[in-house]
């Protein structure tokens, strides 16, 4: 009460400040309602209340003279106001660029765009400057509302004389139905709806169809029409087929793949569709009590547009949903096969760890001989990155397995078992079960593979530095050994910080094959090389079949790999270019660094140096692992559209299972 009386007593005040301003003809300054809405929004916004313009209310109504200035003063600073460009431009995507729009809201965020003052945006932009005003203005009783457009002798925009009202949104709506029938006639569009190629298009049928209806409602004495009217039917089913072209667009996209402007060209047009959509109800009447409510709705819409123009949080997330599925999508049909099932998937994986254990030994060699070269900081990046991105090509192409690729791959595929929460051999059950059961899987499979490659790893580096020193009698670990043990003690190093660094990159590694995956098949690579006239003159049609197979199953992976070897090689010499501690611990190679230490120290190491060795590796394996899988797993949640709530129930069933089962989390059962 004691707020309400608070501001009763300033909007007196306010009213007595401006008194002679309100009467004087000449008054057009918003200054008055600027001050006003401060007065009425509330400090707070929750929306589970009612935001009370009670007090206003009573004191227009106790103060008569007042009341008329307002409403003299109202009329002169709403009449003739342009808002088409609320109705065609506000809130909706402006470009195909991305990075264009996120720039222009960011910056209008902080220096918003002023229209001229001549349009009703301005007007909105000077007086609902907040964010979140439309939400306040939502809050307020629909009889106060009433009330308020009762005493100001509102006039409805169909009872205008000029039509002005009506003009405008005719107008603003002319503009989206042209717009959104050039944007879809473009090639890089129509190539995702082939099935609509043999038909005629429904943007095209729209655009001649609301000409039509909008120079019959120009011409008539109502500017309104009748909710039988039979254009505006066939607008409405129009306007549901030039929906389903669309959303037939985006589910395209896991056959044709999908670039950024395109995804924003699709957005542009599902916005504008849906602005349609809102805006065409208000040309309907079919009772004349409708018209002051849908004055008063159209007000109120027209403000939530011109609040929320610069969301940039629904800009992001609209934009790069569809993207990160189709991301995510590749590295979930990958991950599979990174999950065994069966005692003998178990051990095919543990064999193939080795083998990548085994590159991992010669790349350890190849690194420590690399860094004896006396060249800059730039050099031992270059030769690094070269060395890191060869082996893990070599691991790839081999199909030998490097353990921390893994859960970038597999979060994807877990998610999908939320998705798709089916049943197996016929028994139905809960889909958080059956991501714990495929979670065992997960990490029974990541478990396997960490021990194949740390158990090749040691004993290669091991060998091929006793095999150098035997051919060419250098110890080429022993200036090095104190340095290659210390790295792995989390004490006397930051090994968290670098191994989670380096999951970070085996995340970004896992998000560049699912792009250059999907970029590839949107712009039909793989066709292209089969079809290549040169190709096929040298090759063959047949060997050039498999070339464009070999870049359509690998290409991806390589470049992933070539680029997971950059970001692991450059990583130090920026940390010390930064003036930064940066670095990388992966545990494959901490496990050939160790066998190093122990050879360059004549195979001689303290017990303590062996336990601190042994339980870095373990706690580099464990952090390689859980900052890749998070966040792979909360970029395949936002693909999803999942909410984090989802991720807590699969946490407590995974624990609930573990408790139940821990065995499987480390060794397949024997009915497998």
């Amino acid at each position: 009460m004691k707020k309400e009386r608070d501001k009763e007593t300033k909007v007196r005040s306010l009213f007595g400040r401006f008194k002679d301003q309100l009467q004087d003809p000449d008054y057009t300054s918003v200054d008055f309602l600027v001050l006003l809405v401060d007065v009425i929004r509330p400090t707070r916004i929750n929306l589970l209340y009612q935001v009370d313009i009670k007090f206003l209310l009573d004191y227009l109504h106790d103060a008569p003279n007042d009341l008329t200035g307002f409403q003299f003063y109202l009329r002169r600073i709403l009449g003739g106001k342009d808002f088409d460009q609320l109705i065609s431009d506000t809130g909706i995507i402006s470009y195909a660029d991305f990075f264009y729009e996120l720039r222009k809201r960011i910056t209008e965020r902080y220096l918003p765009f002023q229209p001229p003052k001549s349009t009703l945006q301005y007007l909105l932009n000077q007086v609902f400057y907040k964010a979140r005003d439309a939400d306040w203005i939502a809050a307020v009783p629909q009889d106060q509302i009433d009330e308020l457009f009762r005493i100001c002798k509102f006039e409805t925009i169909y009872d205008d004389e000029t039509g002005f009202g009506m003009i405008e949104i005719l107008y603003g709506l002319e503009l989206l139905v042209q717009r959104i029938t050039g944007r879809a006639m473009e090639t890089d569009v129509n190539k995702m709806v082939p099935e609509f190629q043999n038909f005629d298009s429904p943007f095209i049928a729209i655009m001649r169809e609301f000409t039509e209806l909008n120079d019959r409602i120009l011409q008539s004495d109502n500017k309104f029409i009748s909710s039988d009217d039979l254009s505006y039917k066939q607008i409405g089913v129009l306007h549901r087929q030039c929906e389903s072209y669309i959303e037939t667009a985006f589910d395209n996209s896991h056959r044709f793949g999908i670039s950024i402007k395109v995804n924003q060209s699709l957005l542009r047009i599902r916005q504008q569709l849906e602005r349609i959509r809102e805006i065409l109800s208000f040309l309907v009447i079919d009772n004349p009590d409708e018209k002051k409510q849908k004055t008063i709705a159209l007000a109120t819409t027209l403000i939530g547009y011109n609040s929320r123009k610069s969301n940039i949080r629904k800009l992001v997330g609209q934009s790069t949903q569809l993207l990160a599925y189709e991301i995510t999508h590749h590295t979930a049909q990958t991950g599979e096969h990174y999950i065994t099932s069966s005692r003998q998937e178990y051990w095919k994986m543990f064999r193939s760890a080795c083998g990548g254990g085994l590159i991992v030994g010669v790349m350890c060699i190849v690194k420590l001989l690399l860094g004896k070269i006396h060249t800059s900081e730039f050099g031992h990046a270059f030769l690094y990155s070269l060395n890191y991105a060869i082996g893990f090509t070599l691991i790839y192409l081999f199909g030998a397995t490097l353990a921390t690729k893994q859960p970038a791959m597999t979060a994807s595929a877990l998610v999908n078992a939320i998705e798709q929460g089916a049943s197996e051999q016929g028994v139905n059950r809960h889909r958080y079960w059956i991501f714990a059961e495929l979670f065992a899987r997960l990490f029974r499979s990541q478990f396997i593979a960490f021990v194949g490659n740390v158990a090749m790893a040691f004993p290669m580096s091991l060998f091929l530095v006793w095999a150098i020193q035997q051919l060419f009698q250098v110890n080429i670990a022993s200036a090095k050994w104190l340095h290659l043990v210390n790295d792995l003690n989390p004490i006397k190093t930051p090994v968290v910080l670098h191994a989670s660094i380096a999951g970070v990159f085996l995340f970004l590694s896992g998000i560049i094959a699912g792009s250059i995956s999907n970029r590839d098949k949107h712009n039909s690579v793989y066709y292209r090389i089969q079809e290549h006239p040169m190709l096929k003159k040298m090759f063959g049609q047949a060997k050039t079949n498999k070339i464009a197979s070999f870049y359509e199953k690998k290409w991806a992976g390589i470049v992933s790999n070539v680029w997971f070897g950059i970001f692991m090689g450059t990583t130090a010499s920026i940390g010390l270019f930064l003036g930064l501690n940066l670095d990388i611990r992966h545990i494959t190679f901490s496990s050939g660094n160790l066998a190093l230490g122990l050879f360059g120290h004549g195979m001689e190491l303290s017990t303590d140096i062996w336990v601190w060795g042994i339980l870095g590796i373990g706690i580099i394996g464990f952090f390689n692992f859980m900052v890749s899988f998070s966040l792979s797993l909360m970029l395949a949640f936002r693909s999803r559209n999942l909410s984090t709530k989802e991720l807590m129930k699969m946490g407590k069933a995974v624990w609930i299972y573990f408790k139940i089962n821990p065995k499987l989390f480390f060794f397949p059962s024997r009915k497998n």
